[in-house]
């Protein structure tokens, strides 16, 4: 990875469907050059993908929630249970795995109160392994990035 490489990266991140004409335009590189490194930057995993970010408040999903939860035994077998069942709930976003007091952070989307109530009355504390849920409704995004690394 090279400086080209990482202005590369910076032109997709700003828009992932930027053509190689115009990201070669805005860093000094040929057309094929640029497809070249976003080729090999692909093959070699760098670029993992791409994808759309969606406003979900605009298509009817605006009522964001946070929940930690907590297994009642930490054995690979309730992490695999719990993680495979929430694969399977358009509601959850992003779940992560987390160290100390709880187990795992969900990120939800949901319609409205109501729908979170029965997504975690009918659903998530359904899940056999559960033992404790904590939940938080964000007022508002402050920052929000795609940004990992200094570029």
């Amino acid at each position: 990875m090279d400086d080209s490489d990482f202005r590369i990266l910076r032109c997709l991140k700003t828009d992932a469907r930027m053509s190689y004409q115009k990201i070669g335009e805005q860093i000094g590189m040929s057309i094929s050059s640029v497809g070249r490194r976003i080729r090999t930057m692909e093959e070699r995993g760098v670029i993992e993908g791409y994808s759309v970010r969606i406003n979900e408040e605009k298509i009817g999903f605006g009522f964001p929630v946070f929940v930690f939860v907590r297994l009642d035994k930490q054995l690979a077998s309730n992490f695999s249970l719990f993680e495979a069942k929430l694969k399977t709930f358009p509601e959850v976003v992003e779940c992560w795995l987390m160290t100390g007091m709880q187990d795992y952070l969900l990120k939800l989307s949901t319609k409205d109160v109501r729908a979170f109530e029965r997504f975690l009355t009918e659903e998530l504390t359904a899940i056999e392994s559960v033992s404790s849920v904590d939940t938080s409704i964000p007022l508002r995004c402050v920052k929000q990035s795609e940004h990992r690394s200094k570029f």
